[in-house]
Parts: C-alpha cells; structure tokens; sequence
C-alpha cells in the first residue's frame, strides 16, 4: 500500500484558514479586466464603423458635386469638352447635398472640411468632419471623437 506524503515531508507548507478566497480577488480582477477590454473594443468598433459611413457620405458627396459642372474649356486641338468645375459651386453643391439627404441627423457635428472645393477644377474634392460619440466609454470622453473623411471624384464627358 503507498502512502501518501504529509505537506510537510513533500517540502510544502499546510494551507492556513486566513488564505481562502484568495482566488476569488483574482477572479473578480479578470473580470474587471475582460470588461474593460471589451468596452475598449466596443469603442474602436464604433469608430471605425461610423468612419465608414462618413467616408461613404464623402463618396457620394463627392459624385453629387461633380455632376454640376459647366462645359469648359476645350481640352485639345481635337475639340473634346472637358466639364470646369470651380471650388464655390462644388461647396454649393455639398451643402445642398447634405441638406437634401438629411446627413446631418445621422452625424453629429458634421460639417464640410475647408479643403472642399475643385483644386485643379476637373476634380471634386469633398472633405467632412464630424464626431463620434462611442458606447461605454462615453463618459472619459465627453467632447467625443473627431473624424474626418475626404473623397474625390471627376466627371468624364464620353460620346
């Protein structure tokens, strides 16, 4: 018959009373730290999805400009058209697309970046801001986080 070995004859101390619950501290601090790693994932979701949607508008925003364009000067000796945009009517043209579409309900604090505008006026350049507001956490972050996205887009003349 083997014996087992008392605590002390394997090198061990006997466990004292005063040590229980002791694993129970440690529980509660995985949990505390598994929480505040999925709020922190939580929040970096939430940001990247509506910076997503943000540069989704931009797109769009960007498209609905380029279609107010004036026919231009003409390109080549060939006498192909090219459309001439120029930076006020592309603002213009922002503005009453994120009017129109109700883009503003759907951000907060969103508003048209001072680089919108045609800079070498075949081109619509549309940049937005806004801010995000992420779940949990919203509360170390009052102000919430600013976002931005920009967009081009260029209008082809085709026959």
């Amino acid at each position: 018959m083997v014996r087992r070995a008392s605590c002390a004859a394997r090198g061990r101390r006997p466990p004292r009373a005063d040590e229980n619950g002791q694993v129970l501290v440690l529980t509660i601090g995985l949990v505390a730290l598994c929480l505040l790693v999925a709020a922190v994932v939580m929040a970096a979701s939430a940001l990247y999805v509506e910076h997503k949607k943000l540069l989704s508008l931009a797109d769009s925003t960007a498209l609905a400009a380029a279609d107010t364009f004036t026919l231009g000067d003409v390109e080549d000796a060939s006498g192909t058209p090219v459309p001439a945009l120029d930076d006020a009517g592309v603002r213009r043209a922002a503005q009453r697309y994120l009017s129109e579409t109700g883009a503003a309900a759907r951000f907060r604090s969103l508003r048209l970046g001072p680089a919108t505008g045609s800079p070498e006026s075949r081109t619509a350049h549309v940049s937005l801001t806004a801010v995000v507001h992420p779940p949990i956490v919203n509360f170390l972050l009052p102000a919430g986080i600013p976002i931005s996205a920009s967009s081009d887009a260029r209008s082809a003349l085709t026959r």
